[in-house]
């Protein structure tokens, strides 16, 4: 059986190095300490719209309606209640800000829902 010839390429062969980009650990730190702040806010917030939501669904049974009117408002103004408690909003990642209005609806719903039901009821 014959054998196969090696290719000799005359072309050298091109190194790739990896760079890093430059790493602020400060920057970071800060970003990250500041969005857990304004996860705490929106989960406390979170928290008064469900209690509130079941209180009005308690009061008038027939009006369910408004207590997911309340939370769905509250989602489209949460920017501008982080802005009325001292938080600017554009420092947030859009990603972490979606996030934020899925933890809002999720934890106000489960909120109400838990109340609406024994022992609570």
């Amino acid at each position: 059986m014959a054998k196969k010839r090696r290719r000799e390429s005359n072309e050298p062969e091109e190194t790739y190095e990896f760079v890093p980009p430059e790493f602020d650990e400060r920057e970071f730190l800060l970003k990250d300490m500041y969005g857990t702040k304004v996860l705490m806010v929106v989960s406390a917030l979170a928290v008064v719209i469900g209690i509130a939501a079941a209180c009005i669904q308690k009061v008038a049974d027939d009006f369910w309606w408004i207590g997911l009117l309340l939370i769905i408002l509250s989602i489209v103004a949460l920017k501008q209640l982080l802005g009325l408690l001292k938080f600017r909003a554009e420092l947030i990642d859009q990603k972490t800000l979606f996030g934020n209005y899925i933890l809002l609806f999720f934890l106000s719903m489960g909120i109400w829902i838990i109340l609406l039901n024994p022992p609570f009821a």
